[in-house]
């Protein structure tokens, strides 16, 4: 009785042994589910949006404004993968950001265009904090950097918006 009991606890424990020894197996998908998203410029090329430019007379109206100049100067190197001025310290974007929306020339001072401008604020911040912050997503960074891009593009369409309708109500006048 003994002996049967002995076989018997031996073969159970080599039935136990002989299953899936999953810990020794190795997943190679592991590295291929952690690629890492770079922000390049192809891939910033790729956002799909619509990038409105300014009308001539727009252009005329925002010549001497010279922190948009300064911010569509910045934003065509961040087409480039440039991300220089939007990682800088967050102080040197907060007094940009004022002089910017401090400057709106009269012409342009309407709701639509400075509610714009506060959205340029919020996105351009956002974008500081996800490229200054190491543990965000580079998908993320990438959509900050789209969300920048669109909201600039917004702005640039609000402004031939609006200069469109001044024109149309000078003619209505008339």
């Amino acid at each position: 009785m003994k002996t049967s009991f002995v076989v018997l606890n031996i073969l159970c424990l080599v039935l136990m042994s002989c299953g899936d020894d999953k810990s020794t197996i190795i997943d190679t998908d592991i590295e291929t589910k952690d690629q890492k998203i770079v922000i390049t410029a192809k891939a910033i090329e790729n956002f799909d949006y619509t990038d409105y430019a300014l009308s001539t007379d727009a252009d005329k109206v925002i010549v001497d404004w010279e922190k948009y100049q300064e911010l569509a100067i910045q934003i065509n190197y961040l087409k480039k993968a440039d991300l220089s001025f939007f990682n800088s310290e967050k102080e040197v974007l907060k007094t940009f950001i004022g002089e910017f929306r401090a400057t709106i020339p009269e012409q342009l001072r309407s709701n639509p265009i400075v509610s714009r401008t506060v959205i340029i604020e919020t996105t351009l911040l956002k974008l500081n904090e996800n490229l200054t912050i190491d543990n965000i997503d580079e998908q993320d960074k990438l959509l900050g950097v789209k969300e920048l891009l669109e909201s600039f593009s917004n702005l640039n369409y609000q402004i031939n918006k609006k200069l469109e309708r001044d024109i149309y109500d000078k003619i209505e006048k008339e």
